[in-house]
């Protein structure tokens, strides 16, 4: 392997964070209890994200090794700020008993003005219809539970 440039630390960083995440969902998933006797059983998809996890950072470590990685602008932290507050907002709306739909809407809403789009009323709406319609799919038809809250009880 030649090297054409200095290392990337910060690269090698993130392929230690990407193998390190690689490595806590393949533990995790030795915790799971088996419930299958034949076939795939809850583990085979987490154990597929880890090893797609651990592949990105084998690569990424060796794209950093080589000094290969392409150069880091400055960022804005506004977009990223909206999208961790909306996250928060979401965690928060669930703690307190808003609920699925409500959380959904508020997360919508946040993305989509990082994203630059300043239509925050029609967000909220499309977020609204996208969580009805999550909550209806998961909840009625797929009969799993997802936090209820005053608008998920209409339904």
């Amino acid at each position: 392997m030649q090297i054409k440039s200095k290392p990337d630390g910060p690269g090698m960083l993130v392929a230690a964070g990407l193998l390190a995440l690689a490595g806590i969902i393949f533990w995790d998933t030795t915790q799971l209890a088996q419930r299958t006797v034949y076939g795939l059983g809850p583990e085979a998809a987490p154990r597929v994200v880890a090893a797609g996890l651990a592949l990105l950072a084998v690569a990424n470590f060796v794209q950093a090794l080589r000094g290969a990685l392409p150069s880091r602008g400055t960022a804005d932290r506004r977009p990223l700020l909206l999208i961790v507050g909306g996250m928060a907002a979401l965690m928060a709306v669930l703690t307190f008993g808003g609920g699925y739909i409500l959380a959904t809407a508020i997360l919508f809403t946040a993305t989509a003005t990082a994203f630059g789009r300043r239509a925050y009323a029609a967000d909220f709406a499309i977020g609204l219809a996208v969580g009805v319609a999550t909550y209806l799919l998961f909840a009625k038809l797929l009969t799993l539970s997802l936090p209820m809250g005053p608008l998920e009880r209409l339904f």
